[in-house]
């Protein structure tokens, strides 16, 4: 099993590793992370996050991640849901608000 470093920047929470796998928000729960969760199916906008991948790509939201996106932060290309999110290389990540 792979394993990824997750960054929080702009925060004084600690770098956390952790496995490759569907859905950052099934790991971000059980570690100490400012980043909280809603509905966890993409509706909500609660854990809007900004992500920049450290190495390699992320994957690309789907249809409805998309739809959220463009309405809670639609100017923003890296923005992202922590609970749509595939984890698939090392990233780094800031909680952003919706608008």
């Amino acid at each position: 099993m792979k394993y990824y470093k997750i960054e929080f920047t702009e925060t004084n929470f600690e770098s956390v590793e952790l496995p490759e796998g569907p859905y950052l928000s099934d790991y971000l729960t059980a570690v100490n992370s400012p980043v909280l969760f809603g509905c966890r199916s993409g509706i909500c906008g609660t854990c809007l996050i900004e992500v920049t991948p450290l190495q390699g790509d992320l994957d690309l939201p789907d249809e409805l991640e998309a739809e959220t996106l463009a309405l809670f932060a639609p100017n923003n290309p890296n923005a992202r849901l922590a609970c749509q999110l595939n984890l698939t290389t090392c990233i780094s990540l800031k909680k952003i608000k919706s608008l």
